[in-house]
């Protein structure tokens, strides 16, 4: 189980307000919210940095400065299966790739039959963009579901690569 000591922040980004918390190992949530921007809370001062680190770090991914995000994180509280599913994404589609739900089940070694699990996994995230759920599109290229949203994740994807093209916006 995670650290408990924890601490919050809502960050103001140019995609909407992130609701980010952390422990003392690492950010344990980046989720939308439409709570407003407030500062770090908590007592712990190591969960209080590893809020700032990650907020400057989406910041920078999100000002096209960063590729890959290097802020500590805790998946704990996600299942074995949904850590496995996210930091094989994560791993194997890096800035700019996108990944089918098809193509993903096969790369964790699983059958046809999985992939609306892979797709529950991608659906319970608890790290939206540091764990990049939004690379995963549809067979046909189409985008699929997305905590954010689908023109966040339009966004995200657009940020990530010129071919994309797609319009900013929440």
């Amino acid at each position: 189980m995670s650290d408990t000591a924890t601490a919050r922040l809502v960050h103001g980004s140019t995609l909407g307000n992130l609701l980010i918390e952390a422990n003392r190992t690492g950010v344990t949530s980046v989720a939308f919210t439409d709570e407003l921007p407030i500062g770090p809370t908590g007592e712990n001062a190591t969960a209080r940095e590893h809020l700032e680190t990650a907020a400057d770090q989406l910041d920078e991914y999100l000002t096209g400065e960063r590729q890959q995000f290097t802020v500590p994180m805790d998946p704990t509280d996600m299942s074995a299966f949904d850590r496995e599913v996210l930091q094989t994404l994560d791993a194997t589609t890096g800035y700019g790739r996108t990944i089918t739900y098809g193509a993903l089940t096969r790369r964790l070694g699983r059958g046809p039959a999985d992939a609306r699990k892979i797709g529950g996994a991608l659906a319970r995230n608890r790290l939206l963009i540091l764990l990049p759920c939004h690379r995963v599109i549809g067979a046909d290229g189409s985008l699929t579901g997305y905590a954010g949203g689908l023109p966040v994740k339009r966004a995200l994807l657009d940020l990530e690569s010129a071919e994309f093209l797609l319009p900013l916006g929440r």
